[in-house]
């Protein structure tokens, strides 16, 4: 009713006026301060609690250390790589005075999903622009990231699965954008998708120093690849301060042209016209599988395997494909790596796993390692533990 509408934007303008006490002014590291399109404000919404440890990963050479950073870890609903780019892009729409937030990606997005929920925390209105192969409103149903999108209110359009970011979805969001002021006066503020532009590559760019002091020795960092601004702002970062790091990046979508294409075009944008992507970026194709968002059996077992003997959650559209192909390359394509010690960063999507996809091989038993779950009806009964 209106007074469940009014309490509501009550809520809205509250949270505004809090989100607005926190913005902080950005000062960028001392080797970024002569890049162009510097971010004027960044805001606070990551944990910042990212652990560094020795991973013993399942099928990798004796030869190799890999490591582990744990950007999964760094909240719970709202947590994972993308979070470090909403806050240079939520910063920018507070500061810009905007009241809605518009984003898209797949229908399971972990971006989507991470916006919609901090842009509610911050006083916005979020709207997605949702990729799905769906005909009706009733079957996108309530599972893994639209469980949560649902929950914290983000209005959320679906568009065909195949629909091209320049040609599609943002054209969609501009007139959705255009729509909102004609109709309530407000502005929103556009967010590419994966948040991969100029303003949120810093959220790796200053990554990249809290990296550096975490670990000494490390002679290559492996991250998945959707978007393209992650891998950026590590390569970036990476080359202004003078490091010796390899970075490399697993794709899940698209080519290699289309990521170094993406990466050329952020230099360009920073003021950095020395160098080119293929100089700084280890491309690494061949594990997209079936195609972004989509898993093939030997994907979903191999994510069950890590889970069961590291105790590690990796997701069916990143990390998942990601670290099956740093495995792979590890023993078939050594040299490709600068050296033996391996850093893979963990970005988070757990909640990809929610939609249903695994569900049959859990209930199956796959593996040594499996869950097994048995009736105890009577306590008198005898029990297998094994």
């Amino acid at each position: 009713g209106l007074g469940e509408e009014s309490s509501a934007n009550d809520a809205d303008n509250m949270a505004l006026s809090s989100a607005l006490s926190k913005l902080k002014r950005f000062s960028p590291p001392s080797w970024a301060q002569g890049l162009r399109n510097i971010p004027k404000f960044i805001i606070p919404l990551s944990v910042k609690n990212n652990q560094i440890n020795l991973w013993n990963l399942p099928g990798v050479p004796d030869s190799f250390k890999v490591f582990m950073r744990r950007e999964d870890t760094d909240g719970a609903v709202i947590s994972g790589n993308k979070i470090r780019k909403l806050e240079f892009l939520l910063a920018d729409a507070l500061h810009t005075e905007c009241k809605h937030v518009i984003t898209c990606g797949g229908i399971q997005s972990n971006h989507c999903r991470i916006t919609a929920l901090a842009a509610r925390e911050l006083g916005l209105t979020p709207h997605l622009v949702l990729r799905g192969d769906v005909q009706n409103v009733d079957e996108v149903g309530c599972e893994g990231n639209v469980l949560l999108n649902r929950l914290c209110g983000a209005h959320m359009y679906v568009v065909p699965r195949l629909s091209p970011y320049l040609t599609e979805l943002k054209p969609r969001m501009e007139k959705l954008a255009n729509t909102i002021r004609e109709t309530t006066g407000e502005g929103s503020y556009l967010i590419p998708v994966g948040g991969s532009n100029t303003i949120g590559v810093f959220g790796f760019l200053t990554v990249f120093d809290d990296i550096q002091s975490s670990i000494s020795d490390i002679t290559d960092i492996v991250v998945t690849c959707g978007s393209g601004g992650t891998a950026a702002g590590l390569c970036i970062a990476n080359h202004l301060t003078g490091s010796k790091v390899k970075v490399h990046a697993v794709i899940v979508c698209d080519d290699a042209k289309y990521f170094h294409d993406h990466v050329n075009e952020t230099l360009t944008e920073l003021g950095l016209t020395d160098v080119r992507s293929e100089e700084i970026l280890d491309i690494i194709e061949g594990y997209k599988g079936r195609g972004y968002g989509l898993s093939t059996q030997d994907e979903l077992e191999f994510i069950m395997n890590i889970g069961a003997t590291t105790g590690v959650v990796l997701d069916p559209t990143y990390t998942g494909k990601a670290v099956r192909g740093l495995v792979s390359e590890l023993n078939n394509n050594p040299s490709r790596f600068k050296g033996n010690k391996i850093l893979f960063i963990h970005t988070g999507g757990t909640y990809g796993l929610f939609d249903g996809r695994i569900n049959d091989l859990l209930k199956q038993r796959k593996t040594a390692n499996s869950s097994v779950v048995q009736m105890w009806t009577d306590k008198r009964d005898s029990i297998n533990p094994v």
